[in-house]
């Protein structure tokens, strides 16, 4: 019983998190974005996991909109980053998702510890390179922090490799309605050369937001795909 509440707290804080960061993205209010984190809503441990669920898009407006972090959303994030480097036998995700975040720090001029590795110690893209275009695609919706205008990662490169394998998986998730997925496939689409013109992105991506959006992960993912065509990181 204990764990169930506990599960659904995490949820719970994650969905704030993320329309935290929705509304950021919309408006430009750095304190909207860190609100969650900073006033108490959610107790020490579950802000940090809340943070680790959502990864380095906990900091999406500062890299898209030049808007500088709340320090108490900061300083939360950092700890997240420091206090929870991925284990040995962590997921190829965790391990991308963890470095997405302390590049995130880096980004800021904040050093994220000796658990994330030195600026170029990139994890590796194995079990990618031979996968077929479905788990290619969900893989990268769970990457999506990745997907950011500028931004160089072995994940990324092997991404602009096969645009037509994530237009496929795009099309899929939107039939087999994973809103989550789909929006985040789109949001990597958007950074793409050679997506085919056939597939209608942006109508596809209004489609997934007339379906889903109301869901703020969804809503994250499209509001990143909105902005980051005229993005610049910091």
């Amino acid at each position: 019983m204990e764990q169930s509440s506990t599960s659904a707290l995490l949820q719970g804080a994650v969905l704030d998190l993320a329309s935290d960061v929705v509304s950021a993205l919309r408006s430009g209010d750095h304190v909207r974005a860190g609100s969650t984190l900073t006033t108490g809503g959610a107790g020490e441990g579950v802000a940090r996991a809340a943070v680790r669920v959502l990864g380095a898009d906990t900091l999406l407006p500062a890299a898209l909109l030049r808007v500088p972090p709340d320090p108490g959303q900061l300083a939360v994030f950092k700890d997240a980053v420091t206090a929870h480097p991925p284990r040995p036998d962590a997921a190829p995700t965790v391990v991308w998702s963890h470095w997405a975040m302390a590049r995130a720090l880096r980004r800021l001029d904040q050093p994220p510890g000796p658990t994330a590795g030195g600026p170029g110690a990139e994890p590796g893209t194995g079990w990618l390179d031979e996968a077929g275009w479905q788990v290619l695609t969900h893989q990268l919706a769970v990457l999506a922090p990745l997907a950011l205008p500028g931004e160089e990662c072995a994940v990324t490169r092997l991404a602009r490799r096969r645009p037509v394998d994530v237009a496929r998986g795009f099309v899929r998730a939107v039939r087999r309605r994973d809103w989550q997925q789909a929006a985040g496939a789109g949001r990597w689409l958007t950074l793409l050369d050679g997506v085919p013109e056939t597939l209608g992105l942006e109508a596809g991506l209004d489609f997934v937001r007339l379906m889903g959006g109301s869901d703020p992960r969804v809503a994250l993912q499209l509001e990143a795909a909105r902005l980051m065509p005229a993005g610049v990181l910091l």
